[in-house]
């Protein structure tokens, strides 16, 4: 993490519980964590145009919020569910009060019926909203109320990420109640304990249990359902296991990156900036896992998908419906 003796800028002082090893305010005053900010453009711009191809190829709308969700990686925030339960904290902890009549057991606040039901939380994926830059407002900030904008959905998104996982091998458009109440109860829970706890440990940890659910289900397609999408299952692994440990090492060495970084010149001292690396890299890491869960899903109902790379570089996954006679 970041030493305490960061300059202050255009946002003030810092209130979140994280301040990353990246030098507060050093490119411009605008932007606390300049690389960490923009970096997360990888996780905004591409995801975007698979979202739109995605309904422009009439897929499930499960996949439209992957990609959307990815969109934010970082900041999805569905309709009723991700915003409104920072809203209804934040006016409960105005209000003082501990408890409400008729209130859900887990918030103390009214929970719609129709959150928990499928029909309902499925057509919500219509109404997707982007109610702020999660992650680039978190690292452009540092505040605390961006820093929750940044994380909780990085839940709400996994869990969707582990829905699609789980239903690839079900007839289309099918609907696994069961699947989606479980999700949705594990997303309140972690919010609401997050939201008292304050600890990013905690958060941490849900992610990872989440990350390392899907990992296993990954291993167990290309194992023993679709061994010939190795390749792909296991880069987008490779390349998120490696942002990973940029991670890490950001953390660790925080100290030494900093002193390292006053010695060379500013152009060598952006690529030690390991936190932007991390966000790179999960970024690509998880566009994959999306193409690879929906190469799965489409080669189990007979499409036939294949990954295209637009101008040599970016991997897309085009694919044509089986003929009907």
């Amino acid at each position: 993490m970041a030493p305490a003796a960061d300059r202050e800028g255009y946002w003030g002082p810092t209130t979140s519980t994280l301040d990353w090893c990246e030098e507060n305010y050093s490119v411009t005053w605008y932007i606390a964590e300049f690389w960490n900010t923009v970096s997360n453009l990888i996780m905004i711009i591409p995801p975007v145009f698979g979202a739109i191809q995605s309904v422009r190829d009439g897929l499930e709308k499960r996949y439209i919020a992957s990609y959307l969700a990815l969109t934010d990686g970082h900041f999805l925030t569905v309709s009723h569910m991700a915003f409104p339960l920072f809203v209804l904290w934040k006016e409960k902890q105005a209000s003082g009060s501990s408890s409400c009549k008729g209130t859900n057991p887990i918030l103390g606040t009214p929970l719609p019926h129709d959150l928990i039901t499928s029909k309902s939380l499925t057509s919500r994926y219509h109404h997707i909203r982007v109610v702020g830059m999660g992650s680039w407002c978190f690292h452009m900030t540092l505040k605390y109320e961006m820093q929750l904008l940044d994380e909780l959905p990085m839940i709400y998104s996994c869990c969707i990420f582990v829905y699609c996982m789980f239903e690839c091998f079900k007839i289309k458009n099918s609907v696994n109640y069961h699947l989606l109440f479980t999700l949705v109860l594990f997303s309140l829970i972690v919010t609401t304990v997050y939201l008292k706890v304050k600890e990013p440990i905690f958060h941490q940890v849900m992610y990872g249990m989440l990350v390392f659910t899907l990992v296993l289900r990954s291993i167990y397609i290309v194992t023993w359902v679709y061994p010939w999408l190795r390749g792909l299952g296991y880069t987008s692994l490779g390349i998120f296991l490696l942002g990973f440990l940029l991670w890490n090492i950001d953390n660790i060495f925080c100290d030494s990156l900093r002193d390292f970084r006053k010695k060379v010149p500013p152009i060598i001292g952006i690529t030690t900036q390991f936190h932007a690396w991390w966000h790179i890299l999960t970024g690509l890491g998880s566009y994959l896992h999306i193409l690879f869960s929906l190469y799965t899903r489409t080669l189990y109902l007979r499409y036939r998908p294949k990954v295209k790379f637009l101008f040599g570089i970016w991997p897309v996954i085009l694919f044509e419906p089986l003929r009907k006679h």
